[in-house]
């Protein structure tokens, strides 16, 4: 199959949609696969001090990318627990389970993007409607196999954000 020519995507910071995802944790939405013919999804997520970030869990059908453009975020792969610095990038292929939140102390800012995109967006947006009380963590839960994302108990990243 050839791939068809797309559109360039530009996103200005400014004309961003930016979804709040609790106290500590932003989300701009910068391109979503319907944007891109389906190559990839990205946003940027903003992690304040003391954020839970992301819960442990796995995608099935996409690699997720991470670039640090700013402080320091430790990270579940797999089974170890892994601190990126401004510049350090991460890919997590499908299935390899991961995790993220900002180092004890930290802020964190990232670039994420997922290859092949899906439809995410509407997934960011049940997280800030679970955070105003619109939704319920069940909701996320029902969602797990429409988003791809699968989550787990990790007694390791559970450690990990104990020890602080």
């Amino acid at each position: 199959m050839t791939p068809q020519p797309q559109a360039p995507v530009l996103v200005r910071a400014d004309e961003a949609t930016t979804l709040q995802d609790g106290a500590t944790s932003l989300i701009a939405l910068l391109a979503d696969a319907s944007d891109t013919g389906g190559a990839l999804t990205a946003n940027r997520a903003v992690l304040k001090k003391g954020s839970p970030g992301a819960p442990a869990h796995f995608h099935t059908k996409a690699t997720e990318m991470f670039l640090v453009l700013g402080g320091t975020v430790r990270f579940l792969l797999d089974d170890q627990v892994l601190t990126l610095r401004t510049g350090d990038f991460l890919t997590v292929p499908p299935t390899v389970p991961h995790a993220f939140a900002p180092a004890p102390g930290e802020e964190g800012n990232l670039l994420v993007a997922f290859t092949p995109g899906m439809q995410r967006f509407d997934y960011y947006r049940l997280l800030e409607r679970v955070y105003r009380g619109e939704a319920t963590v069940q909701d996320i839960r029902d969602s797990s196999e429409q988003y791809d994302n699968h989550y787990f108990d990790s007694p390791v990243w559970t450690k990990s954000l104990a020890e602080g």
